[in-house]
């Protein structure tokens, strides 16, 4: 049995006709200590994967398992970090990271607490930040505290959902880069949503992408060589890399395609509205004004 297992899982939101199938039939297995990259487009569902493996959002059908036990809800092994920040901005860094610690260690000395902090702020370099509000921050920076808020919480799985993606393409490698040497120092297992594909490549041990939905499923996975640390300029000039690249590029773009000429040969129906009759709808302030009559003047 894998550490992470989906099995058979579909789920929707809505009902009648306005249900929407979001992912179908997806069957995902993920080691202990792998690391794994599952990209797509928006809108295709990756932040709904994400949330089912958080114990956040609940399959219509089949299972999510971790670590032998089926997902129930949240938890504090699985370590979820979003797309936005989601800081108190009247918390400073220190602050911020303690409502965790307090969640889940409630019963730990104030001095446990405070080490536990300290290590997660020390493990994403903001020690000289420790005091500043969100404010004050970086976009990289703020984002570094919300993957030192998650850590504290000492999570087996680490789930990151596009936290890099508002980043500049500078400190998104460094950002990259500390995740990495944490997840090596760590040993935890990590679950990567992303819309790089690069990012995928130079990160995961595993690049799965998503279908174009709905209901989108999960699409051929590239394996990535187990060498590390990776060379990043390997990932745009390197051949084996490049195969690996235009393998999930093309998937994509396939996806794509096929979802454009679908659209396209689908029946557009219209909205059934009828014209409103202006006369029974006037406003009593309307009733019993005329229009002024237009005058004639002359200019001699």
């Amino acid at each position: 049995m894998a550490y992470i297992e989906l099995n058979n899982v579909s789920v929707g939101f809505g009902s009648g006709t306005n249900r929407t199938e979001v992912l179908s039939n997806i069957n995902l297995h993920i080691e202990k200590g792998e690391f794994v990259a599952v990209l797509g487009y928006s809108g295709t569902g990756k932040s709904t994967l994400m949330n089912l493996i958080a114990g956040l959002v609940f399959p219509d059908k089949g299972e999510v398992i971790v670590d032998g036990k089926k997902v129930e809800g949240p938890g504090p092994e699985r370590g979820l970090v979003f797309q936005n920040y989601s800081l108190l901005p009247w918390f400073d860094v220190y602050k911020n990271i303690g409502l965790a610690v307090d969640e889940v260690f409630s019963n730990a000395s104030a001095e446990e607490k405070k080490e536990r902090i300290e290590t997660a702020i020390d493990r994403v370099n903001l020690s000289n930040a420790t005091h500043k509000k969100p404010g004050e921050l970086s976009g990289g920076m703020r984002q570094r505290n919300s993957v030192a808020r998650t850590l504290s919480m000492n999570p087996s799985v680490l789930l990151l959902d596009e936290p890099l993606s508002a980043l500049d393409a500078l400190t998104r490698s460094v950002i990259q880069d500390q995740i990495l040497g944490i997840w090596k120092e760590l040993d935890q297992t990590i679950v990567l949503i992303t819309n790089d594909v690069d990012e995928g490549l130079y990160m995961a041990d595993r690049v799965i992408p998503l279908s174009v939905g709905p209901p989108s499923t999960l699409g051929p996975e590239t394996l990535v060589e187990k060498h590390r640390p990776r060379d990043r300029r390997a990932i745009t000039t390197g051949p084996e890399y490049q195969g690996l690249r235009s393998g999930v590029i093309d998937f994509l773009l396939t996806e794509k395609e096929r979802e454009r000429s679908e659209s396209h040969s689908r029946p557009v129906t219209l909205p059934n509205i009828k014209p409103l009759d202006i006369s029974r709808h006037r406003p009593s302030w309307f009733v019993g004004l005329r229009p002024k009559k237009k005058r004639n003047i002359s200019i001699a």
